[in-house]
């Protein structure tokens, strides 16, 4: 499975942004839904972190604790795309943010990543 992220940029503090996540060479016998699909970010001199899962088996959503209330995941399984929606912009949410698949249950990033988008949150 190939993951193209989009949607990153430059916003203010309080503002909005929505991230994509295109799947692509999704391998034979598989399809979109059984992949659990997630979102991790990296801040400049931070450890990386996740974000949020959308389960494989369409089995839930979960969320950091930081993104709990501010962030959405979801996706369009006629379009192989899981978005996050991300309100309430803050500061130390600028980070390099990554798109994550794995052939199972939860998020671990173990079959494949995208290769990021930058979010800037900047006044």
């Amino acid at each position: 499975v190939q993951l193209v992220e989009s949607g990153g940029g430059l916003v203010q503090p309080g503002g909005s942004l929505r991230l994509s996540c295109a799947a692509s060479e999704i391998t034979d016998g598989l399809t979109f839904d059984d992949y659990a699909i997630g979102w991790f970010r990296q801040a400049p001199g931070k450890e990386r972190e996740g974000v949020a899962c959308s389960r494989g088996g369409n089995r839930g959503t979960y969320y950091a604790e930081f993104a709990r209330g501010r962030f959405s995941i979801s996706r369009d399984h006629a379009k192989n795309t899981v978005f996050l929606q991300m309100d309430s912009l803050k500061f130390e949410d600028t980070a390099e943010y990554y798109c994550t698949a794995d052939n199972h249950l939860e998020c671990t990033g173990s079959d494949a990543w995208g290769a990021g988008t930058l979010v800037t949150v900047s006044s």
